[in-house]
């Protein structure tokens, strides 16, 4: 996990240098997994640019602009409950890890990537894995992932959609 203060990176947007450090992207995150998936997502969209791009590369959808991203976001109709795990990155490209689950179904692993300019979401690609029993032939290579995964200072659980 990086420090506050070693991870700020520099990035030139439209003629001005910005830094996007740690602590930014988190709260950011935790706004946006608050109010994301229901009637406030207006206040998790505030983080996107207008011509902001959201994909999903497993089921090939393509959200164009922040407006559609906002409208299929706001009815929602399940539940989303986050269990963030990591965030790393620096300057204008971010990675967020985190568990979700949907109306408390089985959990699902999240991979968020995030490019921004300047302090808002220009293009977010979304990637979704289930769980899975490892093989017994790797076996011999591999260690146990430890128990405790999530950053310390990431909290065990943000209900979506308030």
């Amino acid at each position: 996990m990086p420090a506050a203060d070693d991870s700020a990176v520099s990035c030139f947007v439209r003629g001005k240098v910005y830094q996007m450090q740690y602590d930014q992207v988190r709260e950011l995150l935790f706004q946006q997994w608050t109010h994301t998936g229901g009637p406030n997502e207006d206040k998790a969209a505030v983080f996107y640019h207008d011509d902001a791009v959201l994909e999903f590369p497993q089921s090939g959808e393509w959200f164009q602009g922040k407006e559609n991203i906002q409208g299929w976001r706001q009815v929602y109709p399940m539940k989303l409950d986050f269990h963030p795990q990591q965030i790393r990155g620096g300057g204008d490209l971010w990675v967020a890890e985190a568990v979700l689950t949907y109306d408390g179904t089985s959990p699902v692993h999240v991979i968020k990537i995030m490019q921004f300019s300047g302090d808002k979401i220009a293009r977010e690609t979304l990637y979704f894995a289930d769980p899975f029993t490892p093989p017994d032939w790797r076996k011999p290579w591999a260690e146990r992932e430890p128990q405790h995964r999530r950053q310390d200072d990431l909290p065990e659980h943000i209900a979506g959609g308030r």
